[in-house]
């Protein structure tokens, strides 16, 4: 699959015009992942995984501690999950993942964001089918086979395991992270991961070039702008 994976997930830290917009989308899915599984990360593996790439992406803990406070209320707002699909400019493949508690609102805001750039909003499953849904573990190591054989030992149904560079990548099945990432902590120990994220990942990639790079940075910023917004994953090499 290759590493160049990290590069197709438009990291909020990365992209995003300030920290505050970074504190916001993170208060927001961690609120909505306490709220759905329990605010205990050791009886909710989702938001212990989350809290974890929070802390990563240096997230203060009082911002964490504010969204549990609120799910623990169970009252506030009520935001469901919306995932949107099209062709952005270059004619490259694009997923937006967002919360939202207005879905029309929010597919009026990611529409404009495509229809401004010269992109193509799409339905459902239009390009989605050219994504892996994929656990990600990256984590120092160099001993893939030793990996790959204590994975297969714990049942994992692993899609691909590299070594490069002193760091060992996973690959995985959205449905086995809990279990593919158990199986090397009980094999190897505590681990200290790079990356423990559940990503779309690109099958292919489609160049992009000329004034279609500069259309689709603005794209991307545009999308990354909105609130409700909370991951932009895509194919575009640049």
């Amino acid at each position: 699959m290759g590493r160049a994976f990290q590069n197709r997930k438009e990291s909020m830290a990365k992209t995003a015009a300030a920290k505050t917009k970074v504190y916001s989308k993170y208060g927001r899915e961690i609120y909505v992942v306490a709220k759905a599984g329990g605010i205990d990360p050791d009886g909710n593996l989702a938001l212990r995984s989350l809290i974890d790439r929070a802390k990563k992406d240096q997230v203060p803990t009082h911002v964490i501690d504010k969204a549990i406070d609120k799910a623990k209320g169970g009252g506030g707002e009520d935001y469901s999950p919306a995932r949107y699909e099209g062709f952005g400019p270059g004619n490259c493949m694009v997923i937006v993942e967002c919360l939202t508690d207005n879905p029309n609102r929010t597919f009026g805001d990611v529409r404009q964001c495509f229809t401004k750039t010269k992109a193509k909003i799409g339905t459902q499953g239009a390009v989605s089918h050219m994504f892996d849904h994929s656990a990600i573990l990256v984590f120092s190591g160099d001993d893939e086979d030793a990996v790959l054989e204590a994975l297969m030992e714990a049942d994992v149904d692993v899609t691909d395991v590299e070594a490069e560079d002193g760091k060992i990548t996973v690959f995985a099945p959205h449905t086995e992270s809990f279990k593919a990432k158990q199986a090397l902590i009980d094999a190897l120990g505590e681990i200290e991961f790079d990356v423990d994220e559940i990503q779309f990942v690109p099958q292919t990639t489609t160049p992009i070039s000329g004034d279609d790079v500069e259309m689709f940075e603005k794209f991307l910023d545009m999308l990354n702008d909105l609130d409700d917004v909370q991951n932009v994953y895509h194919n575009a090499e640049l």
